[in-house]
Protein backbone atom coordinates (compact mmCIF):
# COMPACT_ATOMS: atom_id res chain seq x y z
CA UNK A 1 0.00 0.00 0.00
CA UNK A 2 1.25 3.62 -0.64
CA UNK A 3 0.74 6.30 1.41
CA UNK A 4 1.52 9.91 2.30
CA UNK A 5 3.84 11.38 5.24
CA UNK A 6 4.57 15.10 5.37
CA UNK A 7 8.39 16.04 6.48
CA UNK A 8 9.79 19.02 7.97
CA UNK A 9 13.55 20.14 7.83
CA UNK A 10 13.21 21.87 10.47
CA UNK A 11 14.97 25.44 11.22
CA UNK A 12 18.08 23.55 12.08
CA UNK A 13 18.22 21.87 9.59
CA UNK A 14 18.33 24.64 6.92
CA UNK A 15 20.48 26.58 9.27
CA UNK A 16 23.17 23.73 9.28
CA UNK A 17 23.14 23.73 5.59
CA UNK A 18 21.93 20.06 5.84
CA UNK A 19 19.02 19.74 3.41
CA UNK A 20 20.13 18.54 0.56
CA UNK A 21 22.24 15.92 2.55
CA UNK A 22 18.98 14.98 4.17
CA UNK A 23 16.34 14.79 1.66
CA UNK A 24 19.44 13.01 -0.56
CA UNK A 25 18.65 10.07 2.18
CA UNK A 26 14.84 10.84 1.89
CA UNK A 27 15.06 9.67 -1.12
CA UNK A 28 17.23 6.88 -1.51
CA UNK A 29 14.96 5.28 1.57
CA UNK A 30 12.65 4.84 -1.48
CA UNK A 31 10.64 8.07 -0.91
CA UNK A 32 8.91 9.58 -3.85
CA UNK A 33 8.80 13.71 -3.28
CA UNK A 34 5.30 14.84 -3.85
CA UNK A 35 6.04 18.52 -3.22
CA UNK A 36 8.56 20.42 -1.52
CA UNK A 37 8.66 24.20 -0.78
CA UNK A 38 11.08 26.30 1.80
CA UNK A 39 8.97 28.77 3.69
CA UNK A 40 8.81 30.82 7.28
CA UNK A 41 6.39 30.08 9.75
CA UNK A 42 4.65 32.35 11.10
CA UNK A 43 3.63 32.26 15.06
CA UNK A 44 -0.04 31.77 14.17
CA UNK A 45 1.11 29.13 11.43
CA UNK A 46 3.16 27.42 14.03
CA UNK A 47 0.25 27.47 17.02
CA UNK A 48 -2.22 25.52 14.14
CA UNK A 49 0.31 23.37 13.22
CA UNK A 50 1.54 22.22 16.54
CA UNK A 51 -1.56 22.74 18.31
CA UNK A 52 -1.92 19.15 19.55
CA UNK A 53 1.00 20.07 21.71
CA UNK A 54 -0.58 23.27 22.97
CA UNK A 55 -0.95 21.96 26.95
CA UNK A 56 2.43 20.34 26.94
CA UNK A 57 5.78 22.32 28.43
CA UNK A 58 7.67 22.67 25.39
CA UNK A 59 5.00 24.16 23.21
CA UNK A 60 6.05 27.73 23.55
CA UNK A 61 9.54 26.65 23.31
CA UNK A 62 8.88 24.83 19.84
CA UNK A 63 6.89 27.86 18.56
CA UNK A 64 9.44 29.87 19.19
CA UNK A 65 12.25 27.41 17.35
CA UNK A 66 9.61 26.80 14.47
CA UNK A 67 9.63 30.15 13.58
CA UNK A 68 13.39 30.96 14.34
CA UNK A 69 14.35 30.35 10.50
CA UNK A 70 13.08 29.13 6.98
CA UNK A 71 11.67 25.29 7.14
CA UNK A 72 11.33 22.87 4.10
CA UNK A 73 8.05 21.01 4.51
CA UNK A 74 8.19 17.88 2.06
CA UNK A 75 5.05 15.67 1.21
CA UNK A 76 6.30 12.52 0.45
CA UNK A 77 5.18 9.26 -0.42
CA UNK A 78 6.15 5.38 -0.19
CA UNK A 79 4.54 1.86 0.87
CA UNK A 80 3.65 2.79 4.89
CA UNK A 81 5.18 6.12 4.97
CA UNK A 82 4.58 6.98 7.97
CA UNK A 83 6.50 3.78 9.54
CA UNK A 84 9.00 3.76 7.36
CA UNK A 85 9.80 7.31 7.53
CA UNK A 86 9.99 7.50 11.41
CA UNK A 87 11.91 4.40 10.88
CA UNK A 88 14.33 6.44 8.77
CA UNK A 89 14.62 9.58 11.08
CA UNK A 90 14.90 8.03 14.17
CA UNK A 91 13.82 9.05 17.76
CA UNK A 92 12.51 12.34 19.11
CA UNK A 93 15.95 12.11 21.32
CA UNK A 94 19.32 11.49 19.15
CA UNK A 95 21.18 10.43 21.52
CA UNK A 96 18.20 7.35 21.54
CA UNK A 97 18.42 7.59 18.06
CA UNK A 98 19.67 4.19 16.46
CA UNK A 99 22.97 4.53 14.40
CA UNK A 100 22.40 5.52 10.90
CA UNK A 101 19.11 7.83 11.29
CA UNK A 102 18.70 11.53 10.47
CA UNK A 103 18.58 12.66 14.01
CA UNK A 104 21.36 10.06 15.06
CA UNK A 105 23.46 11.84 12.32
CA UNK A 106 22.49 15.46 12.55
CA UNK A 107 20.45 16.53 15.33
CA UNK A 108 22.05 18.30 18.70
CA UNK A 109 18.70 17.95 20.90
CA UNK A 110 15.62 16.48 21.42
CA UNK A 111 14.44 19.92 20.83
CA UNK A 112 16.02 20.93 17.85
CA UNK A 113 16.30 17.53 16.01
CA UNK A 114 16.27 18.46 12.08
CA UNK A 115 13.43 16.72 11.19
CA UNK A 116 9.52 16.77 11.29
CA UNK A 117 7.85 13.51 10.70
CA UNK A 118 4.01 12.46 10.85
CA UNK A 119 2.85 10.23 13.38
CA UNK A 120 -0.30 8.60 11.55
CA UNK A 121 -1.92 8.20 8.34
CA UNK A 122 -4.74 10.66 9.67
CA UNK A 123 -2.44 12.90 10.85
CA UNK A 124 0.22 13.03 7.79
CA UNK A 125 -3.08 14.15 5.74
CA UNK A 126 -3.76 16.82 8.11
CA UNK A 127 -0.30 17.47 8.28
CA UNK A 128 0.25 17.83 4.30
CA UNK A 129 -2.67 20.03 3.57
CA UNK A 130 -1.39 22.66 6.05
CA UNK A 131 1.46 23.28 3.55
CA UNK A 132 0.29 22.57 0.47
CA UNK A 133 -3.29 22.44 -1.38
CA UNK A 134 -4.56 19.52 -3.33
CA UNK A 135 -3.66 21.01 -6.64
CA UNK A 136 0.31 21.56 -5.80
CA UNK A 137 1.14 17.90 -4.86
CA UNK A 138 -0.83 17.07 -8.17
CA UNK A 139 1.27 19.37 -10.08
CA UNK A 140 4.48 18.57 -8.91
CA UNK A 141 3.43 14.97 -8.79
CA UNK A 142 6.41 14.52 -11.05
CA UNK A 143 9.40 14.84 -9.21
Amino acid sequence: MSNRTLAILKPDCVRKNLAGTVIKQIQEAGFKVLALKMTKLTEDSAKGFYEVHKERPFFSELVEFMTSGPCIPIALEKDNAVAEFRKLIGATNPKEAEEGTIRRLYADSIGENIVHGSDSDENAAKEISHFFSRKEILENNGF
